[in-house]
């Protein structure tokens, strides 16, 4: 079949976050002419938000800070983890290769990085570490950037609020996106667009050589020679298809983290080429901090505080990883729905005093205590009586639950859900009594914030195998077809084994179809 083309490469790339910038830096460094489409009017995605933590076990960082790691352990954590939900032939991709990725991304002098500690989210099972295998790029000032400066996304606060903070470092997922765009430009091979999103494929007799990308410009059809990769991010910023696959907690992406960008036209796209989906009721779940314009904000490290449901009573360890207590909030709900209870959506965190009106954790976005109140997401006052009665909970209940609480703070010991007896519970926690996550309760005025289900983004996609070529239903491979990053279901499956793992896993299945395209 002969097609008209406007554009002729060997790779497009569809995205332009830390998984879609992997796979487009190892195709354009073996040679391989490669346009990025990003669909946004700025380059990083959702990854441009974040700390850029990578979960990339038994990696040469990891070895120069001492840290005493391997594959086999790494797997060993694994399968504990995340078991049988998702291949072994997957999984075993994904960690026999990561060391191969760090190593292949360090030849490059721009692509450098280090370990920081950062505990297993499930460190206390066999093969965990209380320390870690958390890699991160280096800190980059902003004037190597030159030009590409301003091409990268705003950290999430200045993205919200419409304003871009200059900053002399670059850390986190900025210094990634600076880091790739600066190697990506030196191979001479690389096209990157912005404002050009994804359309739709170019098919011949069931194969993918092209797609068709909108834009300002017009419709083009760029032809791919050697293959499409999808790394587009979820679907997290699309209510309808929240609503499809995610009906039952009610959530249409405006509690989400999520980049803008990420609203799953490349994963109906493959789903209307026949493409198998898989864990597409699922997300990187994390509580989040309600915010005055009804958004919300990803929030962890509970350094102070209890979150109770709307009962007024504590149904999880408040110091577990963000994925797992959001788990624990989406187990509840089911529960508490199914008896006619007050469920934890939302729920409240509760502290005192001791140490100001200000959040007692870390948030992306730090909330401004007045205006929280003023809008009434947060409220304040002088009993717990009082406070029970702004939030709608029983006043017996809460005076319960604060004084069970307070008991196990002087105890130093949480019978209940066991609060900061792991390494992940004590990282952020410097309390004054003997365990320093219980921190008592007791001095007015009192404070009590809205919690709701937030998440990092949708990890449902696109079925593949451990090239990261796409499946269609049967197993068969969709050829010139490849996903990574939240456009592929994820190998993690129903788990969040580390810090790190949603751009680890991203970046390493882009690596994968690079390496098979080229």
């Amino acid at each position: 079949m002969s097609h008209h083309w406007d554009d002729e490469v060997d790779v497009v790339v569809v995205g332009s976050g830390g998984a879609a910038l992997t796979g487009a830096y190892v195709a354009a460094s073996a040679g391989l002419d490669t346009v990025v489409l990003e669909s946004t009017d700025k380059l990083g995605g959702t990854t441009a938000y974040s700390g850029a933590g990578l979960w990339l076990p038994a990696s040469e960082p990891e070895y120069r800070a001492g840290v005493e790691d391997s594959v086999e352990l790494a797997r060993t954590y694994y399968r504990e983890t995340v078991g049988d939900r998702t291949p072994a032939s997957l999984q075993e991709a994904y960690l026999t290769a990561a060391a191969d990725l760090v190593a292949h991304l360090e030849k490059d002098p721009v692509l450098q990085f280090e370990w920081r500690p950062f505990p297993d989210y499930y460190s206390e099972r066999p093969g965990g570490l209380s320390q870690g295998r958390n890699i991160f790029p280096l800190d980059l000032p902003q004037e190597e950037l030159g030009d590409l400066l301003d091409r990268i996304r705003p950290p999430a606060p200045d993205d919200r609020l419409g304003i871009n903070t200059r900053r002399p470092v670059l850390t986190g997922g900025q210094a990634l996106i600076g880091r790739f765009l600066m190697a990506l430009r030196a191979t001479g091979k690389a096209d990157v667009r912005v404002s050009s999103p994804f359309e739709s494929f170019v098919l011949d007799e069931g194969a993918v050589v092209g797609v068709e990308a909108g834009g300002s410009a017009g419709g083009r059809r760029i032809r791919a020679r050697n293959g499409v990769l999808l790394a587009a991010g979820g679907f997290e910023r699309d209510p309808k298809m929240r609503a499809e696959h995610q009906s039952e907690f009610g959530l249409d992406g405006s509690w989400s983290m999520g980049g803008p960008g990420s609203v799953g036209r490349p994963i109906r796209a493959g789903i209307e080429i026949g493409a198998a989906v898989d864990l597409m009721d699922e997300c990187w779940w994390s509580p989040a901090i309600l915010l005055p314009d009804g958004s919300a904000s990803f929030t962890l490290g509970f350094r102070a505080g209890i979150i109770v449901d709307g009962s007024g009573r504590r149904y999880a360890n408040e110091s577990l990883p963000y994925d797992r207590f959001g788990r624990e909030m989406r187990a509840w709900q089911r529960t508490t729905g199914a008896s006619g209870q007050p469920g934890p959506i939302p729920s409240y965190l509760i502290w005192d005093d001791r140490a100001g009106a200000d959040l007692p954790a870390i948030s992306t976005i730090i909330p401004k205590p007045p205006r929280c109140v003023e809008a009434g997401v947060w409220k304040q006052a002088d009993t717990l009586d009082e406070l029970a009665d702004q939030i709608g909970v029983g006043r017996e209940a809460l005076q319960e639950t604060v004084a069970e609480w307070n008991a196990a703070a002087a105890a130093g010991r949480d019978d209940r859900f066991r609060r900061g007896e792991n390494a992940y519970d004590r990282f952020f926690c410097h309390g004054p009594g003997p365990n320093p996550c219980l921190v008592p309760i007791a001095q007015p005025p009192f404070h009590a914030a809205s919690i709701v289900l937030g998440d990092l983004g949708t990890k449902g996609g696109l079925v593949t195998d451990e090239r990261a070529r796409v499946l269609r239903p049967d197993r068969s491979v969709i050829s010139g077809l490849y996903a990574a990053g939240n456009t592929m279901a994820s190998v993690s499956g129903e788990c969040y084994p580390g810090p790190g793992t949603p751009i680890g896993t991203g970046m390493v299945f882009a690596y994968l179809a690079a390496l098979d395209m080229a």
